[in-house]
């Protein structure tokens, strides 16, 4: 049953290659494949959902992201495990990725919200989130 379920979720980029090197490497490892690739863009799909990332065009680059402003504010993830969780917060940390909240970790979202925060190379922030 997909009803009421994201179908795709698009987010235009100030660089699609940090991008892609960034998302592709960590939706791979939740499970994701590629799926669509063309010369401004590169989705990934897991199931009968997929993310895509497109370039922005330079008139647009003249004011960055920021979470706090309208718009989105992060993703979440479903992780398998807690362990799952951990063993990504050490490959994140390896490949130099910006790391939030890491005095709090792994209960910044509280006592019983295990997951890890981190941002991608236009700071959105990314959650990934243990049962």
């Amino acid at each position: 049953m997909t009803h009421g379920l994201i179908h795709h979720i698009e987010i235009y980029v100030s660089d699609l290659n940090k991008t892609t090197h960034f998302w592709g490497w960590f939706l791979n490892e939740l499970g994701y494949t590629s799926y669509q690739n063309w010369e401004n863009g590169q989705s990934w799909k897991l199931e009968e959902t997929y993310l895509v990332f497109v370039q922005a065009g330079d008139r647009f680059l003249d004011i960055p992201y920021h979470r706090c402003r309208v718009g989105l504010n992060h993703l979440a993830f479903h992780a398998e495990s807690r362990e799952f969780v951990d063993e990504m917060t050490q490959k994140l940390q390896q490949r130099g990725t910006t790391m939030l909240y890491p005095d709090l970790y792994p209960y910044a979202g509280g006592e019983t919200h295990y997951a890890v925060y981190f941002e991608d190379p236009d700071r959105i922030k990314v959650e990934l989130v243990a049962p």
